[in-house]
């Protein structure tokens, strides 16, 4: 994904709420969301790159849930090994939130900058790549995009507010937060080593600015109390057109 905004335990009922958006090349081939199970993991649902395999957002039956998104740093090489395979890694596995992101602190260089999250109803941990230091994460309202946790790019403080503000909303309201297609001022906007053009167009939570390039998909995640698991992927095509929905649940 390239921005994420979740609330962590801010309620009894909703353990987590989770909202994001992927953006890519439309040109990258995707399987939309689905149980894995021609993979033989039946239980686990996730969106699925098919150019390297990976996913960038999933669950399982039993509440383990990942997201990855990439860090923006044009003109780095590209590691060996798909960042996407991450949650994939997560997710497959039985060790804990921890034991993962300890584990995975030894390996950073196999992979292109990063974000990751992995969690279970009891445990939230994030790692940044470029700080290397896996922490997990107290209960509160946070965003990610393409730099660190919270970092005050313009489009990751508002979805961070706006979620805050909608703890209780429904998926069409929450929907409506991701589409937020609004382009900041130029000097509101992070010099990432990008063109101001592009700059200006990765602003926006939802980005239409390039037939080539945008949002693709816009998911909520919800983990309920009463072991309800429901996921949400709404999907775009080239300048935002409608691809269809997918909703399935767990309870």
């Amino acid at each position: 994904m390239c921005l994420i905004a979740f609330a962590w335990q801010q309620s009894p009922q909703q353990p987590l709420l989770l909202i994001g958006n992927r953006d890519e090349f439309h040109h990258r081939p995707t399987r939309a969301l689905d149980l894995w199970t021609r993979e033989g993991h039946p239980e686990l649902l996730a969106g699925k790159d098919l150019e390297a395999g990976g996913t960038w957002l999933g669950v399982t039956r039993d509440g383990r849930f990942a997201a990855v998104t990439n860090i923006r740093r044009p003109g780095v090489p590209k590691a060996p090994l798909s960042r996407g395979q991450l949650p994939l890694d997560y997710l497959q596995g039985t060790r804990s939130p921890a034991a993962f992101m300890h584990a995975l602190q030894g390996q950073l260089a196999n992979y292109t900058g990063f974000n990751l999250l992995v969690g279970d109803r009891e445990q939230l941990w994030f790692l940044n790549s470029e700080n290397g230091q896996a922490q997990q994460l107290e209960p509160g309202i946070h965003a990610v995009s393409n730099a660190d946790l919270d970092s005050p790019w313009p489009k990751t403080g508002c979805l961070r507010s706006a979620l805050a503000n909608n703890l209780n909303a429904d998926d069409e309201t929450l929907f409506s937060l991701l589409a937020d297609d609004h382009v900041y001022a130029d000097e509101q906007l992070p010099d990432t080593g990008i063109s101001l053009e592009w700059e200006r167009m990765l602003s926006a939570t939802f980005i239409v600015g390039l037939p080539e390039y945008g949002t693709r998909a816009s998911s909520i995640l919800r983990l309920e109390a009463n072991n309800r698991i429901r996921l949400t992927e709404r999907r775009f095509g080239a300048l935002g057109e409608p691809q269809g929905e997918t909703c399935r649940e767990w309870r």
